[in-house]
């Protein structure tokens, strides 16, 4: 049954795949977006798409929808974007979050958080299920993002409770592919970018931290049927692929697809960055029958071959 689906954050990287898939299950979509970190253009060969809508609007304002279901992904979510204005960054978790909720809550619509892995801080558990609550600086330059989204799923959970709202909240680990912002300082695009242009990889620390790394279709996936589980299934549920990589060993990949000559070089490791990061993701599995498909070198062709057609075309990268 065709529905009614806002998605906001729509114009950005993860919210611009999930537009098209839904367009492509045959639902109307209305897209919201502030353009802070999305972009027009990752929506532009939806614009003539008769059931698609975009709409410039930033939800830390109030905003009147008509709706069946609800995605929220609107914040900026890379370090170099939520830490330019973090008080921003805050906002826009929280006082979006509750726009959201009182739309959802009035309409009786399903509303999907997605929430992140920085939820667990740099942890002391690996690797992190969502029993575990996590080893967070509240005081540190990246509290605007993980805090803010730790007091976001808490809106969720207490509308849930107190208001009967009908909600669903992703835990999001580190996932790439094609329309990530070529200059968002993530991993994956700052090593793809280096590489193409022949510069150096910046490895930050000594390259031992780990990271999982999920394609951006299956991360959708992962969506689409948490928000068609059944509503006593709430969550929060990890999404995010459970293989484990060095930063170096990305780096190696990176460099090996490219067959770029760049080198490595060494900086400072970043305050409060997460050492280890990976993903149990039992729950997902059991409940959403939900596993990721793309392995890393697959998804990272697919990733190059979209940055090196920003690069051919003069773009940004």
């Amino acid at each position: 049954m065709s529905k009614r689906i806002v998605v906001a954050g729509g114009a950005g990287f993860l919210g611009s795949h999930l537009c098209e898939r839904l367009l492509a299950d045959g639902h109307e979509v209305l897209c919201l977006d502030n353009f802070f970190t999305g972009r027009r253009d990752n929506v532009r060969h939806l614009l003539e798409n008769p059931r698609f809508e975009l709409f410039r609007h930033d939800i830390i304002e109030p905003v009147s929808l008509e709706a069946d279901e609800i995605y929220n992904l609107a914040c900026p979510a890379s370090p170099v974007h939520y830490q330019s204005d973090p008080v921003r960054t805050t906002k826009t978790s929280v006082l979006g979050a509750l726009n959201l909720l009182e739309q959802a809550t009035r309409l009786k619509a399903k509303i999907f958080q997605a929430s992140t892995s920085e939820v667990y801080g740099d942890p002391l558990e690996h690797p992190q299920g969502e029993s575990y609550r996590g080893s967070v600086n509240p005081v540190g330059v990246r509290a605007c993002y993980d805090e803010g989204k730790r007091c976001a799923e808490s809106l969720f959970f207490d509308y849930r409770r107190s208001r009967g709202t009908r909600i669903k909240v992703a835990r999001i680990f580190n996932t790439y592919g094609p329309r990530m912002h070529p200059q968002d300082g993530r991993v994956v695009s700052n090593f793809i970018v280096q590489a193409l242009k022949g510069e150096d990889l910046t490895i930050y620390g000594d390259g031992g931290q780990t990271r999982s790394f999920c394609y951006c279709g299956d991360l959708i996936e992962g969506f689409v049927r948490l928000m068609a589980a059944p509503d006593d299934f709430a969550g929060p549920v990890n999404l995010g692929n459970p293989g484990e990589f060095t930063i170096l060993e990305l780096a190696e990949k990176v460099i090996g697809l490219t067959g770029s000559r760049s080198r490595l070089v060494r900086r400072s490791l970043p305050e409060d960055d997460p050492v280890r990061r990976r993903p149990d993701i039992s729950l997902a599995q059991r409940e959403l029958g939900w596993s990721p498909q793309v392995d890393l070198e697959a998804g990272l062709k697919n990733t190059l071959a979209y940055f090196k057609s920003i690069l051919n075309q003069g773009g940004e990268a």
